[in-house]
């Protein structure tokens, strides 16, 4: 057992996730949460992710030694104003959250004094949403970052342990570095994805939705991602549209490359590019962070 009570504020996939993870390791005592839906506590409560579920932030955190912030981004200030009076001395605070500097500028000035707060971000996730998405699996052998700018030893390694308890890969990393690497692996594709969902929605209209019916794997996987929760990917552009406005500028840069090659029939420079590229797949998959089975793998939760 790592901790004696940990408190998640908020209950969906990632929160639902290591709760079942906690659970499954035995590295809590008790497992409290709460959420701003009712009906999202009581599945959580249904489901056994908690032992209890409280209504609001303040009950949830007392007592508890981790405090795992779970909810968008642009909720987290409002949350930690809530709880940082009944916050226990000795306490770690930590986050889930996709974008780090701004969650640091919003929750740093509420944490007191005596109480750790050690940012985070589980390199894990589906496009499901809801206490019902959570699984036990979710991070295994995936990459959780912490953000080490001056936390207490103790309290880092702590939360480390924590998380190679569920089967994270743990590293640590500066918090605008972060933000810059997530722009590109994730916000930044995420918003591809948006995009070109929306224009064969536009086009699926004038051919008679032949292009939703007809979707291609390629097209399929876009839809995926961009099924993901529309209030949490809203905060994320917003909390870090300087990095993701930069790779976005970046990307613009090579679409207009090959317009270029493809107008002026360069099979030499798209070949050149594909082959360079494809080689960031295989490395993904040497990585441990995919597999080259069909279907990108994608199978049944376990």
């Amino acid at each position: 057992m790592i901790y004696d009570r940990v408190c998640f504020i908020g209950l969906g996939l990632i929160a639902g996730s290591m709760a079942l993870a906690l659970r499954e390791a035995g590295l809590a005592r008790e497992i409290v949460g709460t959420a701003r839906s009712a009906r999202t506590r009581e599945v959580a409560l249904a489901r056994g992710l908690c032992d209890r579920v409280t209504a609001t932030a303040a009950e949830a955190v007392d007592g508890a030694d981790l405090v795992v912030l779970a909810v968008p981004v642009g909720a987290m200030g409002a949350v930690a104003a809530e709880i940082g009076p009944h916050l226990a001395p000795g306490a770690t605070v930590t986050d889930v959250g996709s974008v780090k500097r701004a969650v640091i500028d919003a929750v740093a000035p509420h944490i007191p004094e005596g109480v750790h707060f050690i940012p985070g971000h589980p390199l894990a996730g589906t496009e499901q949403s809801g206490p019902e998405s959570g699984f036990a699996a979710l991070f295994r052998n995936r990459f959780c970052l912490l953000i080490d700018e001056g936390a207490e030893a103790g309290a880092l390694d702590r939360l480390t342990r924590f998380w190679q308890g569920i089967g994270a890969r743990v590293e640590t990393m500066e918090a605008d570095h972060h933000d810059l690497v997530l722009a590109v692996t994730s916000h930044t594709p995420h918003l591809i994805a948006y995009t070109m969902v929306g224009v064969a929605d536009d086009l699926g209209r004038v051919t008679d939705s032949e292009v939703i019916r007809y979707s291609a794997a390629g097209f399929r996987d876009f839809t995926r991602i961009a099924a993901s929760d529309p209030v949490m990917w809203r905060d994320v552009f917003l909390a870090n549209k300087d990095a993701t406005l930069e790779i976005l500028g970046r990307f613009t840069e090579e679409l207009f490359a090959l317009q270029r090659a493809i107008r002026t029939g360069d099979g030499a420079q798209l070949e050149s590019y594909f082959t360079r590229t494809r080689a960031i797949r295989r490395g993904i998959v040497e990585a441990g962070q995919d597999t080259d089975a069909p279907d990108f793998g994608r199978g049944a939760k376990t």
